[in-house]
């Protein structure tokens, strides 16, 4: 009689575990991207940014060498970026524009967590060091390009908001955390409420004072003069 060898033992099931990472493999193929989208952003309602950026970092791959440059001045009359948005309390730079770098508004930002260290709050960053600064060696001779990459930094306006503050603390504890975040920054800092009038350039909207004051010329112009004049002269 042949020998015939014994027949293969039957597969076994899939166990539990790989049974459910099937299930989730399955699920999340037949969810199409905006659904996976929609999720991510709806778990960060109170974000402008995406939750893999860096508020530290340019949004994308830095390509070239950017310029020194100036802060940007809104001379047409804007008030964009001097209030309040998502917290309750802010920190705004009130003496002049200044470039600041990323490290040292990460030193503020730790130093505003250290000191709500126990508390419930969350904070918010309006600005972004996306500018890349340039330095060559000391005592070097002049050419021969632009310099090799040193850190990146911000440029920050006059009257902006640099960090809102929203949850469960005192109103003299985010005083005292943003007056020492101010001394670890360069230039002069206000502590601002949500509520507060906003600044079109060195002056505070509000008390009497309008944004169609502010955008009137200083000076009158010609016709205004002439106007003025010919009804001066005119008899009744």
């Amino acid at each position: 009689m042949p020998y015939c060898s014994p027949p293969p033992p039957p597969l076994p099931s899939l166990t539990p575990t790989l049974a459910v990472l099937h299930h989730v493999r399955s699920t999340a193929a037949a969810r199409p991207p905006s659904a996976i989208l929609g999720a991510a952003l709806a778990a960060r309602p109170f974000s402008t940014t995406s939750p893999r950026q860096d508020w530290l970092l340019p949004r994308s791959g830095h390509n070239k060498k950017d310029r020194k440059g100036r802060p940007r001045v809104p001379t047409g009359g804007s008030v964009r970026g001097t209030t309040i948005v998502w917290g309750d309390y802010g920190i705004r730079l009130k003496d002049h524009d200044r470039r600041i770098s990323a490290k040292q508004l990460k030193i503020a930002e730790d130093t505003i967590r250290k000191r709500l260290r126990g508390t419930k709050f969350r904070l918010y960053m309006r600005i972004s060091a996306n500018i890349g600064v340039y330095t060559s060696g000391n005592e070097s001779r002049m050419g021969k390009g632009k310099g090799s990459f040193d850190h990146w930094a911000s440029r920050v306006a006059v009257s902006k908001i640099l960090f809102e503050l929203k949850g469960e603390v005192h109103e003299q504890v985010v005083r005292d955390a943003f007056r020492l975040a101010g001394n670890k920054l360069p230039g002069q800092y206000e502590f601002v409420r949500k509520g507060d009038p906003p600044v079109m350039g060195l002056t505070k909207v509000g008390n009497g004072i309008t944004a169609e004051d502010l955008k009137r010329p200083r000076k009158k112009l010609p016709l205004e003069e002439t106007a003025e004049r010919i009804s001066a002269t005119t008899p009744p």
